[in-house]
């Protein structure tokens, strides 16, 4: 079993800034990429960034410039610093991230956090 738990959204006013984190807990031998998502409401949940085992980044371009992920491998932990928020930053930020233990991969989904940004 793995669980991943979302931790540090909130509702910040536009310009502002926030820093998400994910901690992935259980049984697994390795993590490789863990990404972060978002969903808003009445609409498909899209794909913000994405950090490799190895530290390469990739990001939406609507974010490029302002959010930054980053990971810590000794924490199972990956981040997500968002700065200068527009509204449309709103949303349910999920973490989605692939294990690997032995000969098995899967995928896994975080529960969310909300980020509300306010004009």
């Amino acid at each position: 079993q793995v669980q991943l738990v979302e931790s540090g959204g909130g509702l910040v006013q536009a310009g502002g800034s926030l820093r998400l984190s994910c901690v992935a807990s259980g049984s697994f031998s390795s993590i490789n990429f863990m990404d972060w998502y978002r969903q808003a409401p009445g609409l498909q949940r899209e794909l913000v960034a994405d950090i490799t085992s190895g530290g390469i980044t990739n990001y939406v371009d609507s974010v490029k410039g302002r959010f930054t992920i980053s990971r810590d491998n000794a924490k199972n932990t990956v981040y997500l610093q968002m700065n200068s928020l527009k509204p449309e930053d709103t949303g349910v930020y999920y973490c989605y991230a692939e294990f690997r233990r032995g000969g098995v991969v899967w995928r896994s989904w975080g529960q969310g956090t909300q980020v509300t940004v306010s004009s």
